[in-house]
């Protein structure tokens, strides 16, 4: 069988049951599967910001905006990613949270721009992060402290939420909060829950 290989993933075994008329087998599959979902996830995770940027940089405005809440993401995205690059994933597997993390420090950036003037307090965490940000995405801490920072990205994500839920409850309004972007992350959220899935299926045939 002539070996058919693109970006890690091997088609050769499925091109080969088909071209004989038959469906691949689980083996064969789902590992393809699971490697196609998570470049899939990579390529989408390329514009969800967007539409946030386009309507900030529209009107000129941040109202109804939770900055605390996209400082929150930028937090958990590098933690994130910088675990990914350490244990050496394929980028199948981080490419999605490379694109997220750029976006989301554009992101923060403006919503920084539009605030001025800056609080002391914003300033303080902007250069905390600046100042932590490279040593952890480097791999150069405690390797405890490295597997604590990735279990504790869950409950970052998840408080990430909060203020701005709290924002929209208080202004009783969205202001200036992207319906798409927040479609667009629970699309995300549920592809990475089938990725999983698919990944945990992959294993167990293996």
């Amino acid at each position: 069988m002539v070996e058919l290989k693109f970006l890690g993933m091997d088609f050769s075994c499925a091109l080969g049951s088909l071209s004989r008329g038959e469906f691949p087998e689980k083996d064969c599959l789902l590992p393809l599967i699971s490697k196609l979902l998570g470049y899939c996830i990579v390529a989408a995770s390329t514009t969800v910001k967007l539409p946030q940027i386009l309507i900030i940089l529209k009107h000129k405005s941040i109202r109804g905006l939770s900055v605390v809440a996209f400082e929150l993401e930028v937090v958990g995205y590098t933690i994130a990613l910088a675990y990914c690059l350490h244990k050496g994933l394929p980028f199948s597997a981080y490419g999605e949270l490379a694109f997220l993390l750029v976006q989301a420090i554009i992101l923060v950036a403006i919503i920084y721009y539009f605030s001025q003037p800056m609080g002391t307090k914003t300033r303080i965490r902007a250069l905390i992060y600046c100042a932590v940000a490279p040593t952890i995405l480097a791999g150069q801490i405690d390797p405890l402290l490295f597997e604590a920072l990735y279990a504790s990205q869950h409950a970052i994500f998840f408080f990430a939420r909060v203020p701005q839920i709290w924002e929209n409850f208080k202004n009783k309004s969205t202001g200036e909060l992207s319906l798409l972007t927040s479609l667009m992350n629970f699309g995300g959220s549920m592809g990475n829950f089938m990725l999983i899935i698919a990944s945990i299926k992959a294993d167990s045939v293996d």
